[in-house]
Protein backbone atom coordinates (compact mmCIF):
# COMPACT_ATOMS: atom_id res chain seq x y z
CA UNK A 1 0.00 0.00 0.00
CA UNK A 2 1.47 3.15 -0.94
CA UNK A 3 1.46 6.00 1.16
CA UNK A 4 -0.66 9.37 -0.12
CA UNK A 5 1.43 12.21 -1.69
CA UNK A 6 1.41 15.96 0.54
CA UNK A 7 -0.57 17.75 -1.53
CA UNK A 8 -0.60 20.54 0.93
CA UNK A 9 3.03 22.30 1.14
CA UNK A 10 2.23 24.33 4.16
CA UNK A 11 -0.02 22.98 7.00
CA UNK A 12 -1.75 24.97 9.63
CA UNK A 13 -0.10 23.28 12.43
CA UNK A 14 -0.44 24.25 16.22
CA UNK A 15 2.11 27.96 15.86
CA UNK A 16 1.20 28.56 12.41
CA UNK A 17 -2.47 28.55 13.78
CA UNK A 18 -1.74 30.42 16.84
CA UNK A 19 0.53 33.34 14.79
CA UNK A 20 -2.71 33.25 12.41
CA UNK A 21 -4.90 34.39 14.89
CA UNK A 22 -2.76 36.89 16.33
CA UNK A 23 -1.95 38.38 13.11
CA UNK A 24 -6.04 38.08 12.46
CA UNK A 25 -6.73 39.49 16.03
CA UNK A 26 -4.44 43.17 15.50
CA UNK A 27 -5.39 43.30 12.01
CA UNK A 28 -9.21 43.59 12.79
CA UNK A 29 -8.26 46.11 15.69
CA UNK A 30 -6.67 47.98 12.98
CA UNK A 31 -8.89 48.30 10.44
CA UNK A 32 -11.94 48.85 13.09
CA UNK A 33 -10.43 51.00 15.81
CA UNK A 34 -11.86 54.22 14.99
CA UNK A 35 -15.05 52.53 15.37
CA UNK A 36 -14.90 52.52 18.94
CA UNK A 37 -13.22 55.97 19.50
CA UNK A 38 -15.35 58.62 21.53
CA UNK A 39 -16.49 61.64 20.17
CA UNK A 40 -14.32 64.10 21.80
CA UNK A 41 -10.83 61.42 20.20
CA UNK A 42 -8.67 63.20 17.29
CA UNK A 43 -9.36 60.55 14.92
CA UNK A 44 -7.16 62.38 12.83
CA UNK A 45 -3.95 63.04 15.01
CA UNK A 46 -3.33 59.01 14.64
CA UNK A 47 -2.86 59.12 11.08
CA UNK A 48 1.30 59.63 11.37
CA UNK A 49 0.86 56.41 13.39
CA UNK A 50 0.32 54.36 10.08
CA UNK A 51 4.25 53.48 9.27
CA UNK A 52 4.35 51.92 12.97
CA UNK A 53 1.42 50.23 12.23
CA UNK A 54 3.04 48.88 9.43
CA UNK A 55 6.46 48.01 11.21
CA UNK A 56 4.33 45.76 13.82
CA UNK A 57 2.10 44.44 10.82
CA UNK A 58 4.39 43.15 8.47
CA UNK A 59 6.83 41.18 11.33
CA UNK A 60 3.72 39.24 12.20
CA UNK A 61 3.05 38.26 8.92
CA UNK A 62 6.31 36.81 8.43
CA UNK A 63 6.12 34.85 11.86
CA UNK A 64 3.26 33.03 10.36
CA UNK A 65 5.41 31.59 7.25
CA UNK A 66 8.21 31.23 10.09
CA UNK A 67 5.84 29.31 12.28
CA UNK A 68 4.06 27.36 9.32
CA UNK A 69 7.85 26.38 8.30
CA UNK A 70 8.77 25.29 11.73
CA UNK A 71 5.47 22.99 12.16
CA UNK A 72 5.74 21.08 9.04
CA UNK A 73 8.76 21.87 7.32
CA UNK A 74 8.87 23.79 4.13
CA UNK A 75 10.87 22.12 1.71
CA UNK A 76 12.94 23.28 -1.80
CA UNK A 77 9.67 22.31 -3.77
CA UNK A 78 6.97 24.15 -2.20
CA UNK A 79 9.36 27.62 -1.65
CA UNK A 80 10.07 27.22 -5.83
CA UNK A 81 5.84 26.67 -5.89
CA UNK A 82 5.73 29.43 -3.78
CA UNK A 83 7.76 31.76 -5.77
CA UNK A 84 6.54 31.28 -9.25
CA UNK A 85 2.90 31.85 -8.38
CA UNK A 86 3.47 35.27 -6.11
CA UNK A 87 5.61 35.77 -9.37
CA UNK A 88 2.94 35.18 -12.05
CA UNK A 89 0.12 36.68 -9.51
CA UNK A 90 2.29 40.01 -9.04
CA UNK A 91 2.30 40.34 -12.89
CA UNK A 92 -0.48 40.02 -13.43
CA UNK A 93 -1.57 42.66 -10.88
CA UNK A 94 -0.40 45.68 -12.50
CA UNK A 95 -2.12 44.51 -16.06
CA UNK A 96 -5.28 45.78 -14.55
CA UNK A 97 -4.02 48.83 -12.47
CA UNK A 98 -6.65 51.69 -13.12
CA UNK A 99 -8.61 49.48 -15.26
CA UNK A 100 -12.39 49.76 -13.41
CA UNK A 101 -10.98 47.49 -11.06
CA UNK A 102 -9.67 44.40 -13.63
CA UNK A 103 -7.52 42.36 -11.70
CA UNK A 104 -6.94 38.78 -13.05
CA UNK A 105 -4.38 38.01 -10.01
CA UNK A 106 -7.28 36.91 -7.99
CA UNK A 107 -8.88 34.35 -10.01
CA UNK A 108 -5.02 32.95 -10.11
CA UNK A 109 -4.79 33.28 -6.50
CA UNK A 110 -8.14 32.08 -5.55
CA UNK A 111 -7.56 28.94 -7.74
CA UNK A 112 -3.76 28.02 -6.29
CA UNK A 113 -5.10 28.42 -2.64
CA UNK A 114 -8.24 25.78 -3.98
CA UNK A 115 -5.55 23.29 -4.84
CA UNK A 116 -2.86 23.97 -2.63
CA UNK A 117 -4.40 24.33 0.75
CA UNK A 118 -5.26 27.18 3.21
CA UNK A 119 -1.76 27.89 5.08
CA UNK A 120 -0.11 27.66 1.78
CA UNK A 121 -3.02 30.26 0.38
CA UNK A 122 -2.60 32.47 2.94
CA UNK A 123 1.33 32.73 2.55
CA UNK A 124 0.78 33.10 -0.95
CA UNK A 125 -1.98 35.91 -0.37
CA UNK A 126 0.25 37.73 1.50
CA UNK A 127 3.47 37.50 -0.66
CA UNK A 128 2.15 38.19 -3.90
CA UNK A 129 1.09 41.61 -2.57
CA UNK A 130 4.50 42.26 -1.15
CA UNK A 131 6.11 40.72 -4.35
CA UNK A 132 3.78 43.65 -6.54
CA UNK A 133 4.23 46.26 -4.26
CA UNK A 134 7.98 45.83 -4.85
CA UNK A 135 7.38 45.59 -8.43
CA UNK A 136 5.27 48.66 -8.47
CA UNK A 137 6.56 50.94 -6.39
CA UNK A 138 3.23 50.44 -4.22
CA UNK A 139 5.03 50.28 -0.92
CA UNK A 140 3.51 52.51 2.01
CA UNK A 141 1.52 52.17 5.27
CA UNK A 142 -1.34 50.35 3.07
CA UNK A 143 0.45 47.28 2.06
CA UNK A 144 0.01 45.27 5.62
CA UNK A 145 -3.32 45.64 5.00
CA UNK A 146 -3.32 44.46 2.10
CA UNK A 147 -1.37 41.84 2.24
CA UNK A 148 -3.20 40.60 4.97
CA UNK A 149 -6.81 41.28 3.34
CA UNK A 150 -5.57 39.47 0.40
CA UNK A 151 -4.00 36.37 3.32
CA UNK A 152 -7.47 36.28 4.64
CA UNK A 153 -9.55 35.77 0.93
CA UNK A 154 -6.66 32.87 -0.08
CA UNK A 155 -7.33 31.29 3.25
CA UNK A 156 -11.10 31.19 2.88
CA UNK A 157 -10.15 29.82 -0.72
CA UNK A 158 -8.37 26.96 1.00
CA UNK A 159 -11.03 26.35 3.23
CA UNK A 160 -13.67 25.91 0.94
CA UNK A 161 -15.34 22.10 1.27
CA UNK A 162 -15.16 19.56 -1.05
CA UNK A 163 -11.22 19.62 -1.98
CA UNK A 164 -10.98 16.16 -2.83
CA UNK A 165 -14.34 15.40 -3.96
CA UNK A 166 -15.73 18.07 -5.84
CA UNK A 167 -14.35 18.59 -9.66
CA UNK A 168 -15.25 19.29 -12.94
CA UNK A 169 -18.26 22.21 -13.23
CA UNK A 170 -19.22 21.99 -9.92
CA UNK A 171 -16.14 22.86 -8.45
CA UNK A 172 -15.97 25.52 -10.73
CA UNK A 173 -19.76 26.76 -9.52
CA UNK A 174 -18.51 26.63 -6.05
CA UNK A 175 -15.21 28.62 -6.70
CA UNK A 176 -16.57 31.42 -8.95
CA UNK A 177 -19.59 32.49 -6.29
CA UNK A 178 -16.55 32.60 -3.50
CA UNK A 179 -14.35 34.74 -6.13
CA UNK A 180 -17.68 37.33 -6.49
CA UNK A 181 -17.97 37.56 -2.51
CA UNK A 182 -13.69 37.98 -1.59
CA UNK A 183 -13.94 40.41 -4.38
CA UNK A 184 -16.69 42.64 -2.84
CA UNK A 185 -15.07 41.72 0.77
CA UNK A 186 -11.53 42.68 -0.26
CA UNK A 187 -12.87 46.27 -0.96
CA UNK A 188 -15.42 46.48 1.67
CA UNK A 189 -11.91 45.34 4.20
CA UNK A 190 -9.37 47.80 2.18
CA UNK A 191 -11.85 50.81 2.67
CA UNK A 192 -11.84 50.80 5.95
CA UNK A 193 -7.99 51.57 5.65
CA UNK A 194 -8.39 54.40 4.99
CA UNK A 195 -12.26 55.94 5.47
CA UNK A 196 -12.04 57.29 9.32
CA UNK A 197 -8.88 58.63 8.49
CA UNK A 198 -10.03 60.56 5.47
CA UNK A 199 -13.29 61.35 5.49
CA UNK A 200 -13.68 62.61 9.21
CA UNK A 201 -15.08 66.07 10.12
CA UNK A 202 -15.84 66.54 6.14
CA UNK A 203 -19.48 66.83 6.54
CA UNK A 204 -20.78 64.76 4.22
CA UNK A 205 -23.32 61.65 4.46
CA UNK A 206 -20.72 59.08 4.14
CA UNK A 207 -18.29 60.57 6.59
CA UNK A 208 -17.20 58.94 9.22
CA UNK A 209 -18.23 61.06 12.73
CA UNK A 210 -16.28 60.04 16.18
CA UNK A 211 -18.35 58.83 18.72
CA UNK A 212 -21.24 58.39 16.29
CA UNK A 213 -23.38 55.25 16.79
CA UNK A 214 -21.82 52.27 15.29
CA UNK A 215 -25.09 51.67 13.33
CA UNK A 216 -25.28 55.54 11.87
CA UNK A 217 -21.24 54.52 10.97
CA UNK A 218 -22.02 51.69 9.43
CA UNK A 219 -24.55 53.33 7.16
CA UNK A 220 -22.40 55.84 6.18
CA UNK A 221 -19.18 53.42 5.26
CA UNK A 222 -21.79 51.48 2.84
CA UNK A 223 -23.07 54.81 1.10
CA UNK A 224 -19.35 55.74 1.34
CA UNK A 225 -18.48 52.29 -0.19
CA UNK A 226 -21.58 52.56 -2.70
CA UNK A 227 -20.02 55.88 -4.28
CA UNK A 228 -16.25 55.17 -4.01
CA UNK A 229 -15.75 52.11 -5.03
CA UNK A 230 -18.78 50.10 -6.22
CA UNK A 231 -17.95 50.06 -9.66
CA UNK A 232 -14.18 49.10 -8.73
CA UNK A 233 -15.00 46.44 -7.07
CA UNK A 234 -17.74 44.85 -9.67
CA UNK A 235 -14.81 44.78 -11.92
CA UNK A 236 -13.16 42.98 -9.95
CA UNK A 237 -16.47 40.55 -8.82
CA UNK A 238 -16.53 40.11 -12.59
CA UNK A 239 -13.34 39.63 -13.72
CA UNK A 240 -12.49 36.77 -10.95
CA UNK A 241 -15.81 35.11 -11.93
CA UNK A 242 -15.27 35.24 -15.59
CA UNK A 243 -11.96 33.90 -15.59
CA UNK A 244 -12.78 31.00 -13.26
CA UNK A 245 -15.45 29.81 -14.96
CA UNK A 246 -13.58 30.35 -18.52
CA UNK A 247 -9.96 29.12 -17.74
CA UNK A 248 -10.96 27.73 -13.85
CA UNK A 249 -10.57 23.89 -15.47
CA UNK A 250 -7.23 23.64 -17.59
CA UNK A 251 -5.58 25.93 -14.57
CA UNK A 252 -6.41 23.65 -11.76
CA UNK A 253 -5.45 20.75 -13.81
CA UNK A 254 -2.35 22.19 -14.67
CA UNK A 255 -2.19 23.38 -10.62
CA UNK A 256 -2.80 19.49 -9.24
CA UNK A 257 -0.51 18.21 -11.95
CA UNK A 258 2.01 20.38 -10.70
CA UNK A 259 1.68 19.43 -7.24
CA UNK A 260 1.49 15.50 -7.84
CA UNK A 261 4.86 16.04 -9.23
CA UNK A 262 6.14 17.88 -6.74
CA UNK A 263 5.52 15.09 -4.00
CA UNK A 264 5.72 17.95 -1.04
CA UNK A 265 7.73 16.27 2.13
CA UNK A 266 9.14 13.26 0.19
CA UNK A 267 12.48 13.77 1.09
CA UNK A 268 15.04 13.67 -1.78
CA UNK A 269 17.31 10.31 -2.36
CA UNK A 270 20.34 10.42 -4.63
CA UNK A 271 21.90 7.42 -6.18
CA UNK A 272 25.45 6.88 -7.01
CA UNK A 273 26.49 6.21 -10.30
CA UNK A 274 28.02 3.06 -11.14
CA UNK A 275 30.83 4.86 -12.27
CA UNK A 276 31.53 6.28 -9.23
CA UNK A 277 31.24 2.98 -7.29
CA UNK A 278 34.19 1.40 -9.42
CA UNK A 279 36.27 3.91 -8.70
Amino acid sequence: MTTPRKTNPIRLGPRATAALALVTLIGVGAFGWPLLAAGDSTVLDHSAEAPWLFALLLPLLIAVIVASIADEGLDAKAIAMLGVLAAVGAALRPLGAGTAGLEPMFFLLILASRVLGPGFGFVLGATTIFASALLTGGVGPWMPFQMLSMGWVCLGAGLLPGAERVRGRAELWLLAPYGVIASFGYGIVMNFQGWPLTTAGGGTNVDFVPGAPLPENLGRFLAYCLTTSMGWDLGRALTTAVCTLLLGTPVLKALRRATRRAAFGTPVQFEQSGGMNSL
